[in-house]
């Protein structure tokens, strides 16, 4: 199956190397590009796109702006963020306005297309080392405790097992780490994360990662 992927940049020649990287890549397609997040919006509706890389710094909608639409209007497109520093103060925003995950802007043309994949198949982009760090990092400057509160509230559904796992989640392990830290089958975790997305709300990993910091599960460090 073909990932259709939408390219938001207000950089032409940022536009036109990530689709020549991407569109040399088995299984990737570059279906448009987007000039500005409230073009990237307009064009998730009229291509539909599996994914969107996401440029955060764009004039009209910035790129946390249109993030935000497009995760409330579509269920289906994931959004890929785009930075050129690895401590953007923004990653975090975009990231509590659903998105997946990001990569940085001189990242390989492999990690490029590992990065798509991994967002199209509804995972998170979380293994990467800097990745935890930004979480970290932009999780000590959100509103804690107003959030702490509500969090707490929401994260008493879950079960002891249930809390457990989302912990190794926001420490960036996989199904697999996570089933061979707690002696289980890997199929037995699949099906508490399922549990874990649809009791909280959330969509994916980056969002239960980005809960857990919030709800003070996992200490910032």
């Amino acid at each position: 199956m073909t990932i259709r992927v939408l390219i938001a940049d207000d950089q032409m020649m940022v536009r036109e190397g990530f689709s020549v990287l991407l569109n040399a890549m088995p299984g990737i397609e570059i279906v448009g590009e987007a000039v500005n997040g409230r073009e990237a919006v307009a064009k998730v509706r009229e291509l539909a796109p599996d994914v969107v890389l996401m440029d955060i710094r764009m004039p009209e909608l910035n790129g946390i702006e249109a993030t935000r639409e497009i995760v409330a209007a579509d269920g289906s497109a994931r959004v890929l963020v785009l930075t050129t520093f690895d401590l953007d103060e923004y990653v975090y925003q975009a990231l509590r306005a659903g998105a997946s995950g990001f990569l940085l802007k001189d990242a390989s043309a492999r990690q490029l297309a590992d990065g798509v994949r991994v967002v199209a198949e509804g995972e998170a982009l979380l293994a990467p080392s800097v990745t935890k760090r930004l979480i970290s990092e932009f999780a000590k400057m959100s509103d804690t405790p107003r959030r702490a509160a509500q969090t707490a509230g929401a994260y008493g559904e879950l079960t002891e097992r249930e809390t457990e796992v989302l912990v190794l989640i926001a420490q960036g392990l996989s199904n697999a780490e996570i089933a061979e830290r707690l002696v289980v089958a890997e199929s037995t975790i699949k099906t508490h994360v399922s549990r874990i997305l649809v009791k909280l709300g959330l969509r994916d990993r980056t969002q239960a990662a980005v809960f857990a910091y919030e709800a003070r599960l996992v200490v910032p460090g």
